[in-house]
C-alpha cells in the first residue's frame, strides 16, 4: 500500500515539475516571441522611413529636374526678348558614306542599291549592345542633321531676319514652288532629315548600309528599325506630280575609251579606303548614281544652246541637295577646256574622294569621260573599308 502511495507521490512531483518546467519554456518563448515581435516592428518602421525617404527623395529629384528642363529648354535672350524652346540633342554617331560631297548625293533613299556608307556610334553615347537585335531587320530609318546647308546660320538669327523661305522649288515640277513642308527639301526650320536604308550588317559600334542618301561626315541623331506592318501605309496617297518616276532618269550612261584605265589608276589609291571590292564594282556605283539626272533644278534649266554659244564652262559640282533659290555664280567658273571639246558643259561627281567628269548631250544621254583624284578631303578612315566587311557581304 506504502509503494502504491510513493508512487503516486513521485507522480505527482514529477507531473507538478513537468509543467513547471513548460511553464518556464513557455514563458520564456513568448519573452523571444515578443522580442521578436519587437524587432519586426521596428525593422518594419525602419524599412516604412527609408521607403518614405527614398519617395520624398524621388519627389525632390524629379521636381529638380523639371526645373532643370524648363531652365534649359526655355530661355530668354535679352538681346532679342524672345521665349526659345531648344532641346539638347547630340549627334550619336557619324556616317562614312561614298559619297565626298552633297553634290552627286541622291535625293530619295534606295535610288542606288550599291551606295554604300558605314554609320559609327561614339561608344560613349552608344555602347555596342545598344545595336543587338539590329541585323534581324532588313532595313531601319536613319534620322540625321544637314550639317552641309550653306543658310545654317539662320537657326541663330531673329524669326524676321532668318530669311526662311516658306516655299521650295521642286525638281520634279521644273521649277514650281511647293510649301517647304509639302518637300523634302534640305533646307528648313529644323534642318532634320529622315532617310531608310538596308541594313548590310552589326559589328560592334558600327552599321553597314546600302542604298543610302546620306553625304560622308553625316551627323546621325537616331536610328529606328523598320517596321512593314506599321511603316508601310496601303492606302496612302501622293501627289500626281510625284508619280513621274523616270522624270528625273537618264536615257543612256557610256564610258569613254580610256575611263577603264583611268579608274584602275586611281583604284590604286582609293581602295585601301574604299567601301568596294573592286574597281569593277565602284564603276557599277558611279553607274548607278548617273542613271538619274543629279544635277540642280537650275543647271537643268539652263539654256543648253546657250552655253555653247560661250565659251566653255565647267560645273563645279551637282547641286542636288542645296537651296535651289541660291545665286549660281559660285558654282560656276569659266575655264579653257584643253583635252576636251571648248563647246562641251562639264559636270563633275565626287565619290570616295575621287573626281569624276562627264556631260550630258542634246538628248539627255550621260557620257563620263575621265576620273581622278579629287582635292576633296576624304574623312572616311582605313578601318571602315570593304575588308572591314568582306565577310558580310559576301
Amino acid at each position: 500500500m506504502r509503494a502504491k502511495v510513493s508512487e503516486a507521490k513521485w507522480l505527482t512531483v514529477s507531473i507538478t515539475i513537468t509543467l513547471a518546467a513548460i511553464s518556464v519554456s513557455a514563458y520564456v518563448l513568448k519573452r523571444k516571441w515578443n522580442n521578436l515581435n519587437s524587432k519586426v516592428e521596428e525593422l518594419e518602421a525602419s524599412l516604412k522611413s527609408s521607403i518614405d525617404k527614398c519617395a520624398s527623395e524621388r519627389q525632390g529629384r524629379i521636381r529638380a529636374q523639371q526645373a532643370l528642363r524648363d531652365k534649359v529648354t526655355h530661355s530668354q535672350p535679352q538681346s532679342e526678348n524672345l521665349n526659345l524652346t531648344c532641346y539638347p540633342f547630340t549627334p550619336i554617331g557619324i556616317v562614312h558614306s561614298c559619297f565626298s560631297t552633297r553634290n552627286g548625293t541622291p535625293r530619295q533613299p534606295l535610288l542606288v542599291p550599291l551606295a554604300r556608307a558605314c554609320l559609327v556610334f561614339n561608344t560613349t553615347r552608344v555602347p555596342p549592345p545598344s545595336l543587338e537585335g539590329l541585323a534581324e531587320y532588313s532595313h531601319c530609318w536613319i534620322l540625321y542633321v544637314f550639317h552641309l546647308n550653306t543658310d545654317l546660320d539662320k537657326l541663330w538669327k531673329h524669326p524676321s531676319q532668318s530669311g526662311f523661305k516658306a516655299k521650295v522649288r521642286v525638281p520634279r515640277l521644273k521649277g514650281r514652288r511647293k510649301g517647304v513642308f509639302a518637300t523634302r527639301s534640305p533646307h528648313r526650320p529644323c534642318p532634320i532629315g529622315l532617310t531608310v536604308a538596308k541594313v548590310e550588317a552589326v559589328q560592334g559600334n558600327m552599321i553597314l548600309l546600302t542604298g543610302v542618301d546620306l553625304v560622308d561626315g553625316t551627323p546621325v541623331l537616331d536610328i529606328k528599325p523598320y517596321l512593314p506592318y506599321c511603316d508601310s501605309i496601303r492606302e496612302a496617297t501622293v501627289p500626281n506630280w510625284l508619280m513621274e518616276d523616270n522624270l528625273l532618269s537618264v536615257p543612256s550612261i557610256s564610258f569613254s575609251e580610256n575611263f577603264t584605265s583611268a579608274l584602275e589608276n586611281c583604284w590604286a589609291m582609293a581602295e585601301k579606303k574604299s567601301l568596294y571590292a573592286s574597281s569593277v564594282e565602284f564603276q557599277t556605283l558611279i553607274k548607278q548614281v548617273l542613271s538619274w539626272d543629279i544635277r540642280s533644278l537650275s543647271q537643268r534649266n539652263r539654256p543648253h544652246d546657250t552655253l555653247l554659244g560661250r565659251e566653255s564652262y565647267e560645273i563645279l559640282g551637282n547641286t542636288s541637295n542645296i537651296d535651289e533659290d541660291q545665286d549660281e555664280t559660285t558654282l560656276v567658273r569659266e575655264r579653257q577646256q584643253n583635252d576636251l571639246n571648248s563647246n562641251e558643259i562639264i559636270y563633275h561627281l565626287n565619290l570616295e574622294g575621287l573626281d569624276v567628269s562627264y556631260r550630258i548631250d542634246h538628248d539627255g544621254n550621260v557620257i563620263v569621260e575621265k576620273i581622278s583624284t579629287s582635292a576633296v578631303r576624304d574623312i572616311k578612315p582605313n578601318c571602315y573599308n570593304y575588308l572591314t566587311w568582306k565577310d558580310k557581304l559576301q
